[in-house]
């Protein structure tokens, strides 16, 4: 069974929504926990006042002993000023609330926590926060106890007690207001990630349609891009491989459409002489038959040679039989394999030999088959009545050599590519587009560098440089 998949925009999704949902909830209980605090303390300390405020002036009375302490207590509850938002009780020595400042006492009047710590603590005062049933209805409220001089009264603590029900109904405002800018947050965060990932989706989801197509062997397809960005740096380099394969297709065609000609040429060259040479009894024919059949046989041994080489180099089975070895004298034997075919056409090839020897370490035979190939094409390229210069220079870490011919050159269009597999500058020159891609390999491959130089109508000069080596050199 396939396993489903799980697009880019699930995981985003869920990765940054699901964070800042995360966040927005932990902002949420913060502002409720610190509000919760603030106002609760500002209660408690607004009612620890108050109590202080009736205490101090009970302990007035209480020293004074002016008149009945007792009644001073109830007057001082029957009569206080702030029963609208907060309500004073006097409580006994037994625990029971006496008389409340809004005429009636709760109905479980045991449960006074806040009196019991009062009465444990060292400053005398104590406070709790719970609920309290009147009339059937459920209140949440505050109370601070106060302990107080007892003298012969039966009083010895006061207690201020004030519900929490609008404080509560403000921390649920603020907490509203925060939950309310949460989900705006999270809104706006959903809708940006909704944007920003079709936003990548898009040209990706085009790439895929486009490799897809590109797969089938369709190389026209591009993206259109025009974004500034990672995405667009993407686009681009997909537009690149897009160009660059389809160049590599055509080429592939050209190639393989050269090959499939130069192959054509000298087969047919072949049979046609060998026909020839079966049906006349003429020595002059027969040998000029068997020359053009002896040359064109070695013309396809070449080429085959050529793409054998071609082929090892680009499975990267290509091997090199090393050894300390002077090139220039493999230049000298290519330059003499050449000589006698160039004058042929009337070109002259000149040769500045260097005094001295050139050891390199290296396969002579590759190295030789890159000079014939440099040289070769000079001589197809020149066509008839040209020059080919060929010279040597010895440097102290290097030996370098310059083959400048004064053929047709090349333009400045096809020169960058001049090295690339299958391609030929010229296609009316036969070969096969791959001998300078093969020539610079080797020559990589012996640690050297392999550059080409040309002006259209002026001509070409191949500059070949080679790391020297000691005689005793072994790699």
């Amino acid at each position: 069974m396939a396993k489903k998949r799980k697009s880019i925009a699930t995981r985003w999704f869920i990765n940054s929504f699901g964070v800042v949902a995360v966040i927005m909830l932990i902002i949420t209980v913060a502002v409720y926990i610190t509000a919760r605090t603030y106002y609760y303390n500002a209660v408690s300390m607004y009612l620890r006042s108050e109590a202080g405020v009736v205490a101090g002036v009970l302990t007035g009375f209480y020293e004074g002993s002016s008149s009945n302490y007792a009644d001073e207590v109830r007057d001082a509850v029957e009569m206080f000023d702030k029963k609208d938002v907060m309500e004073l009780m006097a409580i006994d020595k037994n625990g029971h609330i006496d008389i409340s400042s809004s005429g009636f006492s709760p109905e479980n009047e045991a449960d006074m926590p806040d009196y019991n710590a009062a009465m444990e603590s060292a400053d005398g005062m104590g406070e709790y926060i719970g609920r309290i049933s009147r009339s059937s209805v459920s209140e949440k409220y505050m109370a601070v106890t106060v302990m107080i001089a007892s003298g012969n009264s039966d009083y010895n603590a006061i207690r201020v007690m004030s519900s929490l029900e609008r404080v509560d109904s403000q921390i649920f405002g603020i907490v509203l207001i925060a939950a309310g800018a949460g989900f705006c947050v999270l809104i706006l965060v959903l809708f940006l990630d909704l944007y920003f990932v079709r936003s990548i989706l898009r040209p990706i989801r085009k790439m895929a349609d486009s490799s897809r197509k590109l797969a089938k062997g369709d190389f026209s397809e591009r993206i259109p891009n025009d974004r500034d960005d990672e995405i667009g740096e993407l686009c681009t380099a997909f537009n690149y491989m897009a160009n660059e394969l389809q160049d590599s297709e055509a080429m592939k065609n050209d190639f393989i459409s050269s090959v499939s000609h130069e192959l054509r040429t000298p087969l047919t060259a072949i049979k046609g002489w060998s026909e020839t040479v079966m049906e006349m009894d003429d020595r002059e024919t027969t040998k000029k038959g068997m020359r053009v059949i002896t040359d064109e046989t070695e013309r396809l041994s070449s080429m085959v040679e050529e793409l054998l080489d071609f082929s090892r180099i680009q499975n990267n089975r290509l091997s090199l039989q090393k050894t300390n070895m002077d090139v220039l004298a493999e230049l000298a034997d290519a330059i003499l394999i050449y000589t006698e075919r160039a004058a042929k056409n009337n070109i002259i090839i000149n040769y500045h030999e260097p005094e001295g020897i050139a050891m390199i370490y290296g396969d002579k035979n590759r190295l030789r088959q890159v000079f014939i190939n440099i040289i070769d094409n000079a001589v197809k390229y020149i066509g008839k009545d040209g020059v080919i210069n060929v010279e040597a220079h010895l440097f102290d870490d290097r030996v370098e050599i310059k083959i400048a011919d004064n053929g047709c050159g090349i333009s400045a269009e096809d020169l960058p590519k001049v090295k690339n597999r299958f391609y030929k500058a010229n296609n009316t020159v036969r070969g096969s587009g791959i001998g300078l891609a093969v020539a610079d390999e080797l020559v990589s491959r012996h640690g050297g560098r392999l550059d080409i130089e040309s002006e259209k109508g002026v001509g070409t000069t191949v500059t070949i440089e080679l790391p020297t080596a000691t005689l005793d050199s072994a790699q």
